[in-house]
């Protein structure tokens, strides 16, 4: 089964395989933003924020509305909370510690230690 064009993966993967552009989503998570409060929020240049930005909103993972002389982004929440539920459970199940991900290994570790309390919990 094929997912998706090879291009498109890519620009997709690409566009969030960056620190600042994820800061960014986090950033907008609550509210909207113009380009000053993000880049107050994540003590960067203004500069760097409207560069990653563009990227985000050629993307369409943020849309920006014009009002009077600044932009104001919001979260295309259509695409990124889902995106970021899965981040979430994949973390949690696959990444306990945040940092690296388990070995198929480490996941068979992982579910003899949960069995092993299922055990300990139902034998109460």
């Amino acid at each position: 089964m094929k997912f998706c064009s090879t291009e498109a993966c890519h620009l997709f993967f690409a566009t969030l395989a960056n620190p600042t552009r994820l800061a960014i989503l986090d950033a907008l998570a609550d509210d909207k933003k113009n380009v000053a409060e993000i880049a107050e929020t994540l003590q960067q240049e203004q500069s760097m924020i409207s560069h990653n930005l563009k990227a985000l909103e050629e993307c369409a993972f943020v849309f920006s509305e014009k009002k009077g002389r600044e932009h104001v982004y919001t979260l295309n929440k259509e695409i990124i909370e889902p995106l970021f539920d899965l981040f979430t459970f994949h973390e949690r199940k696959y990444c306990p510690s945040g940092r690296v991900c388990l070995t198929m290994k480490g996941i068979l570790r992982q579910k003899k230690k949960e069995a092993e309390k299922e055990l300990y919990i139902n034998h109460e």
